[in-house]
């Protein structure tokens, strides 16, 4: 779970190479990564071929033709030694995502397994506020923490299904997330957004690292109203 550390300084992480594609930064912190990578995307070197961050690692890879790993490395320490993590935390947006919960072909399940109602699991789900640690698996989905304690421990399926709708919202451990497009998954489905997340033809991602999330209930007739519709 995200650290409450509180100081001026970043903890100097662990650094690994990652064989000659780049290296591979893991912090103490989610808030201490997520600081860390609006740095390099304010900053951004042209050896740079992509920054991925997840939850508290962050993965740079480069061009090998113009720095080597050592050079990295040495780069990332001095920013380490002189930039504070407070100052450059991403002030991501808060995103409203409209949620039809009777879709969710769990909901009753996930109710049983943690000895809810079903309207008890679409509150706490939906009263609570996500931030967007990681994107992945396919592109624009969410990796989505962290769920309330009411909620945690959901296991995945036992055999995850061939086919998720997209816009399907699951959850398992403490994390929720949205597929973007139909997909093979096993997390637990406890709710449908109308909404288009990815539309790749125009370069649209609805969501980006460090963007606030919170889920609000609709019933089927606003879905079918919504269905295809942007994000603000």
């Amino acid at each position: 779970m995200q650290s409450t550390k509180n100081s001026t300084t970043f903890t100097y992480p662990e650094i690994i190479p990652i064989a000659d594609m780049g290296i591979l930064i893991r912090f103490v912190s989610e808030s201490e990564c997520l600081a860390f990578y609006n740095l390099f995307e304010v900053n951004h070197k042209n050896w740079i071929i992509d920054i991925v961050p997840a939850y508290k690692a962050l993965a740079i890879y480069h061009n090998p033709k113009l720095i080597s790993i050592q050079c990295i490395i040495e780069t990332v320490k001095t920013i380490l030694e002189t930039a504070t993590p407070q100052n450059n935390l991403i002030s991501g947006k808060l995103i409203e995502v409209p949620c039809c919960y009777e879709l969710g072909a769990d909901l009753e399940k996930v109710a049983q397994i943690k000895n809810l109602t079903t309207k008890e699991v679409i509150r706490f789900h939906s009263e609570s506020e996500y931030c967007v640690y990681a994107i992945g698996f396919t592109p624009g989905f969410p990796y989505l923490g962290y769920l309330p304690k009411e909620l945690t421990g959901v296991p995945r399926l036992a055999t995850p299904r061939i086919k998720v709708p997209a816009g399907s919202i699951g959850l398992t451990g403490v994390q929720t997330g949205i597929y973007p497009e139909e997909k093979p998954g096993g997390w637990h489905l406890i709710g449908q957004t109308p909404c288009l997340l990815v539309d790749l033809l125009s370069d649209y991602f609805a969501f980006k690292i460090g963007d606030k999330i919170r889920f609000f209930p609709i019933n089927k007739t606003s879905f079918k109203k919504l269905l295809g519709s942007k994000l603000l």
